[in-house]
Protein backbone atom coordinates (compact mmCIF):
# COMPACT_ATOMS: atom_id res chain seq x y z
CA UNK A 1 0.00 0.00 0.00
CA UNK A 2 3.16 2.31 0.48
CA UNK A 3 4.24 1.76 -2.53
CA UNK A 4 0.71 2.64 -4.54
CA UNK A 5 0.56 5.65 -2.43
CA UNK A 6 4.13 6.42 -3.33
CA UNK A 7 3.56 5.97 -6.88
CA UNK A 8 0.21 8.08 -7.05
CA UNK A 9 2.03 10.89 -5.25
CA UNK A 10 -0.73 10.54 -1.75
CA UNK A 11 -0.60 9.87 1.97
CA UNK A 12 -1.05 5.97 3.07
CA UNK A 13 -4.71 7.23 4.32
CA UNK A 14 -5.60 7.94 1.17
CA UNK A 15 -4.96 5.05 -0.22
CA UNK A 16 -6.52 3.04 2.66
CA UNK A 17 -9.86 4.96 2.32
CA UNK A 18 -9.64 4.36 -1.85
CA UNK A 19 -9.33 0.35 -1.03
CA UNK A 20 -11.98 0.47 1.62
CA UNK A 21 -14.64 2.45 -0.14
CA UNK A 22 -14.43 4.66 2.20
CA UNK A 23 -15.44 8.66 1.98
CA UNK A 24 -13.31 11.45 1.82
CA UNK A 25 -11.21 11.26 -1.57
CA UNK A 26 -11.63 13.51 -4.66
CA UNK A 27 -13.50 11.52 -7.60
CA UNK A 28 -9.71 12.73 -9.31
CA UNK A 29 -7.32 11.53 -6.37
CA UNK A 30 -9.11 8.51 -6.12
CA UNK A 31 -8.82 7.60 -10.26
CA UNK A 32 -5.08 8.13 -9.51
CA UNK A 33 -5.06 5.86 -7.08
CA UNK A 34 -6.95 3.22 -8.61
CA UNK A 35 -4.60 3.26 -11.43
CA UNK A 36 -1.72 3.22 -9.71
CA UNK A 37 -3.41 -0.06 -8.00
CA UNK A 38 -3.91 -1.32 -11.47
CA UNK A 39 -0.20 -0.43 -12.37
CA UNK A 40 1.56 -1.90 -9.66
CA UNK A 41 -1.05 -4.88 -9.33
CA UNK A 42 -1.95 -4.13 -5.70
CA UNK A 43 -4.02 -6.92 -3.65
CA UNK A 44 -5.93 -5.94 -0.63
CA UNK A 45 -4.57 -7.74 2.27
CA UNK A 46 -7.69 -9.08 3.59
CA UNK A 47 -6.61 -11.26 6.29
CA UNK A 48 -5.00 -8.06 7.88
CA UNK A 49 -7.90 -6.45 7.40
CA UNK A 50 -9.94 -9.03 9.14
CA UNK A 51 -7.40 -8.99 12.35
CA UNK A 52 -7.33 -5.10 12.73
CA UNK A 53 -11.39 -5.24 12.99
CA UNK A 54 -12.36 -8.49 14.05
CA UNK A 55 -14.04 -9.57 11.37
CA UNK A 56 -14.16 -11.85 8.71
CA UNK A 57 -16.59 -10.08 6.19
CA UNK A 58 -18.44 -13.01 5.62
CA UNK A 59 -21.82 -14.39 6.40
CA UNK A 60 -23.86 -17.64 6.55
CA UNK A 61 -26.75 -18.53 4.55
CA UNK A 62 -28.47 -22.36 5.92
CA UNK A 63 -31.35 -23.04 4.14
CA UNK A 64 -33.31 -25.92 2.73
CA UNK A 65 -32.00 -26.89 -0.42
CA UNK A 66 -30.18 -24.80 -2.55
CA UNK A 67 -31.14 -26.83 -5.65
CA UNK A 68 -34.75 -25.76 -5.25
CA UNK A 69 -35.17 -22.59 -7.44
CA UNK A 70 -37.42 -21.17 -4.83
CA UNK A 71 -33.90 -20.94 -2.62
CA UNK A 72 -31.76 -20.60 -5.35
CA UNK A 73 -33.34 -17.25 -6.04
CA UNK A 74 -33.31 -16.23 -2.37
CA UNK A 75 -29.58 -16.81 -2.10
CA UNK A 76 -29.00 -14.86 -4.87
CA UNK A 77 -30.71 -12.07 -3.51
CA UNK A 78 -28.97 -12.47 -0.39
CA UNK A 79 -25.40 -12.26 -2.24
CA UNK A 80 -26.19 -9.74 -3.89
CA UNK A 81 -26.95 -7.55 -0.80
CA UNK A 82 -23.42 -9.15 1.04
CA UNK A 83 -21.71 -8.40 -2.24
CA UNK A 84 -22.53 -4.26 -2.12
CA UNK A 85 -21.59 -4.49 1.58
CA UNK A 86 -18.25 -6.17 0.66
CA UNK A 87 -19.04 -9.62 2.65
CA UNK A 88 -18.44 -12.93 0.60
CA UNK A 89 -21.57 -15.61 1.27
CA UNK A 90 -20.99 -19.48 2.64
CA UNK A 91 -24.32 -21.40 1.84
CA UNK A 92 -24.87 -24.59 3.06
CA UNK A 93 -28.26 -26.89 2.44
CA UNK A 94 -30.42 -28.37 5.53
CA UNK A 95 -32.44 -31.11 3.40
CA UNK A 96 -35.33 -30.19 6.20
CA UNK A 97 -33.06 -32.67 8.65
CA UNK A 98 -32.23 -30.74 12.16
CA UNK A 99 -29.34 -32.31 13.03
CA UNK A 100 -27.97 -31.66 9.51
CA UNK A 101 -28.92 -27.95 10.34
CA UNK A 102 -27.41 -27.60 13.65
CA UNK A 103 -24.38 -29.27 12.07
CA UNK A 104 -23.96 -26.55 9.01
CA UNK A 105 -24.78 -23.50 11.50
CA UNK A 106 -22.17 -24.50 14.15
CA UNK A 107 -19.47 -24.83 11.31
CA UNK A 108 -20.64 -20.92 9.95
CA UNK A 109 -19.87 -19.98 13.79
CA UNK A 110 -16.94 -22.32 14.34
CA UNK A 111 -15.44 -20.30 10.99
CA UNK A 112 -16.65 -16.81 12.44
CA UNK A 113 -18.82 -15.53 9.56
CA UNK A 114 -20.31 -11.96 11.14
CA UNK A 115 -24.10 -12.83 10.46
CA UNK A 116 -26.10 -16.01 10.48
CA UNK A 117 -29.08 -15.67 7.76
CA UNK A 118 -30.88 -19.54 8.72
CA UNK A 119 -34.18 -21.12 7.23
CA UNK A 120 -34.86 -23.38 9.65
CA UNK A 121 -35.79 -26.95 10.05
CA UNK A 122 -35.36 -27.51 13.64
CA UNK A 123 -38.10 -26.90 16.78
CA UNK A 124 -35.74 -25.70 18.90
CA UNK A 125 -32.99 -23.16 18.78
CA UNK A 126 -31.56 -22.82 21.87
CA UNK A 127 -28.35 -24.05 20.50
CA UNK A 128 -27.77 -20.81 18.93
CA UNK A 129 -28.79 -18.53 22.31
CA UNK A 130 -24.99 -18.74 23.41
CA UNK A 131 -23.57 -17.45 19.68
CA UNK A 132 -26.28 -14.73 19.72
CA UNK A 133 -25.28 -13.34 23.23
CA UNK A 134 -21.80 -13.78 21.97
CA UNK A 135 -22.46 -11.12 19.09
CA UNK A 136 -23.39 -13.17 16.48
CA UNK A 137 -26.01 -11.10 14.20
CA UNK A 138 -28.77 -13.72 13.44
CA UNK A 139 -32.48 -13.40 10.78
CA UNK A 140 -34.47 -16.48 10.61
CA UNK A 141 -36.02 -16.60 6.69
CA UNK A 142 -39.20 -17.89 5.46
CA UNK A 143 -40.04 -19.00 8.76
CA UNK A 144 -39.36 -18.64 12.68
CA UNK A 145 -37.22 -19.31 15.04
CA UNK A 146 -38.50 -22.15 17.60
CA UNK A 147 -37.72 -21.04 21.65
CA UNK A 148 -35.70 -18.07 21.01
CA UNK A 149 -36.44 -14.27 20.33
CA UNK A 150 -34.92 -13.25 17.03
CA UNK A 151 -35.56 -11.22 14.04
CA UNK A 152 -37.83 -12.67 11.01
CA UNK A 153 -38.88 -12.54 7.19
CA UNK A 154 -41.39 -13.98 6.15
CA UNK A 155 -44.10 -14.13 3.31
CA UNK A 156 -47.63 -13.86 4.40
CA UNK A 157 -48.27 -17.51 3.66
CA UNK A 158 -51.19 -17.51 5.67
CA UNK A 159 -52.91 -14.54 3.71
CA UNK A 160 -51.29 -15.56 0.56
CA UNK A 161 -53.83 -19.46 0.44
CA UNK A 162 -56.82 -17.43 1.71
CA UNK A 163 -56.04 -15.40 -1.46
CA UNK A 164 -55.86 -18.63 -3.88
CA UNK A 165 -58.79 -20.48 -2.32
CA UNK A 166 -60.95 -17.04 -2.20
CA UNK A 167 -60.36 -16.82 -6.01
CA UNK A 168 -61.39 -20.27 -6.38
CA UNK A 169 -64.30 -19.35 -5.22
CA UNK A 170 -64.78 -16.16 -7.21
CA UNK A 171 -65.45 -18.69 -9.65
CA UNK A 172 -67.42 -20.64 -8.59
CA UNK A 173 -66.20 -23.54 -6.97
CA UNK A 174 -67.21 -25.02 -3.59
CA UNK A 175 -65.45 -28.34 -3.46
CA UNK A 176 -61.70 -27.11 -3.02
CA UNK A 177 -59.02 -29.36 -2.34
CA UNK A 178 -55.54 -28.92 -0.58
CA UNK A 179 -51.88 -30.66 -0.94
CA UNK A 180 -49.53 -29.34 1.29
CA UNK A 181 -46.16 -30.19 2.40
CA UNK A 182 -45.96 -32.11 5.69
CA UNK A 183 -47.34 -30.58 8.13
CA UNK A 184 -44.68 -29.92 10.73
CA UNK A 185 -42.81 -27.82 8.47
CA UNK A 186 -43.55 -24.02 9.65
CA UNK A 187 -44.97 -22.57 5.87
CA UNK A 188 -47.24 -25.34 5.11
CA UNK A 189 -49.33 -25.59 8.09
CA UNK A 190 -49.46 -21.73 7.66
CA UNK A 191 -50.65 -22.34 4.17
CA UNK A 192 -53.02 -24.78 5.23
CA UNK A 193 -54.39 -22.47 7.91
CA UNK A 194 -54.90 -20.00 5.17
CA UNK A 195 -57.08 -22.22 2.91
CA UNK A 196 -59.45 -23.57 6.00
CA UNK A 197 -59.72 -20.00 7.31
CA UNK A 198 -61.07 -19.06 3.13
CA UNK A 199 -63.39 -21.96 3.10
CA UNK A 200 -64.91 -21.23 6.59
CA UNK A 201 -65.10 -17.03 5.34
CA UNK A 202 -67.20 -18.37 2.54
CA UNK A 203 -69.49 -20.74 4.67
CA UNK A 204 -67.96 -24.05 2.91
CA UNK A 205 -67.57 -27.07 4.40
CA UNK A 206 -63.99 -29.24 4.13
CA UNK A 207 -64.30 -32.92 3.84
CA UNK A 208 -61.22 -34.58 5.02
CA UNK A 209 -60.83 -36.20 1.59
CA UNK A 210 -59.99 -33.09 0.14
CA UNK A 211 -56.84 -32.56 2.42
CA UNK A 212 -53.27 -33.92 2.39
CA UNK A 213 -50.24 -32.57 4.01
CA UNK A 214 -47.30 -35.43 2.99
CA UNK A 215 -43.69 -34.72 1.71
CA UNK A 216 -44.57 -34.95 -1.72
CA UNK A 217 -44.24 -37.63 -4.21
CA UNK A 218 -45.46 -38.25 -7.47
CA UNK A 219 -47.44 -41.64 -6.46
CA UNK A 220 -48.53 -39.79 -3.03
CA UNK A 221 -50.09 -37.01 -5.16
CA UNK A 222 -51.61 -39.35 -7.72
CA UNK A 223 -53.23 -40.80 -4.92
CA UNK A 224 -54.54 -37.60 -3.43
CA UNK A 225 -56.07 -36.22 -6.34
CA UNK A 226 -57.78 -39.62 -7.02
CA UNK A 227 -59.54 -39.13 -3.64
CA UNK A 228 -60.31 -35.72 -4.26
CA UNK A 229 -61.67 -36.63 -7.98
CA UNK A 230 -63.95 -38.98 -5.97
CA UNK A 231 -65.66 -37.21 -3.74
CA UNK A 232 -66.59 -34.45 -5.90
CA UNK A 233 -63.42 -31.87 -5.67
CA UNK A 234 -63.78 -29.63 -8.62
CA UNK A 235 -60.59 -27.28 -7.40
CA UNK A 236 -57.02 -27.26 -5.61
CA UNK A 237 -54.87 -25.11 -3.65
CA UNK A 238 -50.71 -26.75 -4.21
CA UNK A 239 -48.70 -25.60 -0.99
CA UNK A 240 -45.62 -25.22 -2.95
CA UNK A 241 -43.77 -25.08 -6.59
CA UNK A 242 -43.01 -29.00 -5.82
CA UNK A 243 -46.06 -30.20 -5.49
CA UNK A 244 -47.90 -27.95 -8.23
CA UNK A 245 -45.55 -29.46 -10.93
CA UNK A 246 -46.13 -32.84 -9.31
CA UNK A 247 -49.44 -32.16 -9.24
CA UNK A 248 -49.75 -30.98 -12.99
CA UNK A 249 -48.24 -34.26 -13.95
CA UNK A 250 -50.57 -36.46 -11.91
CA UNK A 251 -53.21 -34.51 -13.58
CA UNK A 252 -52.24 -35.20 -17.05
CA UNK A 253 -51.58 -39.14 -16.20
CA UNK A 254 -54.38 -39.65 -14.68
CA UNK A 255 -56.33 -37.73 -17.80
CA UNK A 256 -58.09 -34.94 -15.74
CA UNK A 257 -56.23 -31.65 -17.19
CA UNK A 258 -59.73 -29.85 -16.58
CA UNK A 259 -59.32 -29.70 -12.69
CA UNK A 260 -58.87 -25.88 -12.00
CA UNK A 261 -55.65 -25.37 -9.95
CA UNK A 262 -54.03 -22.48 -8.08
CA UNK A 263 -50.29 -22.95 -7.22
CA UNK A 264 -48.48 -21.26 -4.19
CA UNK A 265 -45.34 -20.37 -5.50
CA UNK A 266 -44.43 -19.36 -9.12
CA UNK A 267 -42.39 -21.76 -11.00
CA UNK A 268 -41.07 -21.62 -14.37
CA UNK A 269 -42.93 -22.08 -17.47
CA UNK A 270 -45.74 -21.76 -15.67
CA UNK A 271 -47.26 -19.00 -17.78
CA UNK A 272 -46.38 -21.58 -20.91
CA UNK A 273 -48.69 -24.34 -20.19
CA UNK A 274 -52.14 -25.15 -21.47
CA UNK A 275 -53.99 -23.81 -19.58
CA UNK A 276 -51.66 -21.19 -18.05
CA UNK A 277 -51.21 -21.87 -14.24
CA UNK A 278 -52.74 -19.63 -12.10
CA UNK A 279 -50.68 -19.22 -8.88
CA UNK A 280 -49.85 -16.83 -5.54
CA UNK A 281 -46.95 -15.41 -6.16
CA UNK A 282 -43.89 -14.91 -3.44
CA UNK A 283 -41.35 -12.11 -3.66
CA UNK A 284 -38.39 -14.33 -3.02
CA UNK A 285 -36.08 -11.51 -3.98
CA UNK A 286 -37.54 -9.12 -1.60
CA UNK A 287 -37.55 -11.94 0.69
CA UNK A 288 -33.79 -12.34 0.68
CA UNK A 289 -33.20 -8.55 0.38
CA UNK A 290 -35.20 -7.74 3.81
CA UNK A 291 -33.47 -10.21 5.51
CA UNK A 292 -29.90 -9.15 4.53
CA UNK A 293 -30.50 -5.92 4.76
CA UNK A 294 -31.57 -6.65 8.40
CA UNK A 295 -28.78 -8.30 9.24
CA UNK A 296 -26.40 -5.96 7.86
CA UNK A 297 -28.47 -3.08 9.90
CA UNK A 298 -27.80 -5.76 13.37
CA UNK A 299 -23.88 -5.82 12.29
CA UNK A 300 -23.64 -1.93 11.93
CA UNK A 301 -24.98 -1.39 15.47
CA UNK A 302 -29.09 -1.65 15.38
CA UNK A 303 -29.66 -2.83 19.01
CA UNK A 304 -33.36 -2.53 18.59
CA UNK A 305 -35.80 -5.73 19.68
CA UNK A 306 -36.27 -8.37 17.36
CA UNK A 307 -38.26 -7.64 14.80
CA UNK A 308 -40.76 -9.70 12.40
CA UNK A 309 -41.51 -8.66 9.19
CA UNK A 310 -43.68 -10.49 6.67
CA UNK A 311 -43.63 -9.97 3.10
CA UNK A 312 -47.03 -10.30 1.28
CA UNK A 313 -47.81 -11.82 -1.97
CA UNK A 314 -49.14 -11.34 -5.66
CA UNK A 315 -51.95 -13.82 -6.77
CA UNK A 316 -51.14 -14.26 -10.96
CA UNK A 317 -54.20 -15.18 -12.88
CA UNK A 318 -53.62 -16.83 -15.94
CA UNK A 319 -56.35 -19.54 -16.55
CA UNK A 320 -56.22 -22.71 -14.54
CA UNK A 321 -57.62 -20.75 -11.50
CA UNK A 322 -60.56 -19.47 -13.51
CA UNK A 323 -62.01 -22.78 -15.13
CA UNK A 324 -65.41 -22.97 -13.77
CA UNK A 325 -66.71 -25.93 -12.21
CA UNK A 326 -68.18 -28.87 -14.50
CA UNK A 327 -71.28 -28.15 -14.95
Amino acid sequence: MEDVAAHAGVALKTVSRVVNAEPGVTPGTAERVRAAIEELGFRRNDSARILRKGQTASIGLVLEDIGDPFYSALARAVEDVARAHGHLLFTGSSDENPAREQEITLAFCARRVDGLLLVPASEDHTYLQPEIEAGLATVFVDRPARLIEADTVLTDNVGGARDGVAHLIRAGHRRIGFIGDAPQIYTSAQRHRGYTEAMAAAGLAVDSSWVTQSAPTLEGVQASLRQMLAASATAVLCGNNRISVTALRALASIGRPDLAFVGFDDFELADMLTPRVTVVAQDVASLGRTAAELLFRRLDGDRRPAERIEIPTRLIPRGSGEMPPPA
